[in-house]
């Protein structure tokens, strides 16, 4: 499986299929961010210019948890894609609240863990 999956408190939110081509068009979107991230980087307070790529994936990690917290499908998806590929041995993000901190979360790149497919269980009470 090669699957790439955005998970935020342990609930799949995204899963990205690297076996499926991305078009030319958010292909060229991609290497713009790139282009554009050569110039420099915001992580907090820090600008990093010429940021590497494990400070560009935490830029775009960041950027998707914006994403996801003001339902911005569209730029989710973009994070997402930029994500698994350009860290193609990536496996999973997890993103978590941390409890009481004003909407502070910790972010987590996963490399040696699979992702597997979460199931919905159907509770029927018994009478």
């Amino acid at each position: 499986m090669n699957v790439m999956a955005v998970l935020l408190n342990g609930i799949a939110q995204l899963e990205y299929d690297r076996e499926r081509l991305l078009p030319d068009h958010q292909r060229a979107y991609l290497d713009r961010m790139d282009a554009k991230m050569d110039d420099g980087i915001l992580i907090g307070e820090e600008t990093i210019s010429n940021p590497d790529i494990e400070q560009r994936a935490r830029f775009a990690a960041g950027n998707l948890v914006h994403a996801l917290n003001t339902a911005d499908e569209a730029m989710a998806a973009a994070m997402c894609s930029y994500l698994a590929i350009r860290l193609p041995e990536l496996k999973q993000v997890r993103i978590e609240e941390l409890q009481g901190s004003d909407g502070q979360v910790s972010i987590e790149f996963v490399y040696d863990q699979e992702y597997r497919k979460q199931v919905a269980v159907d509770f029927n009470p018994l009478h």
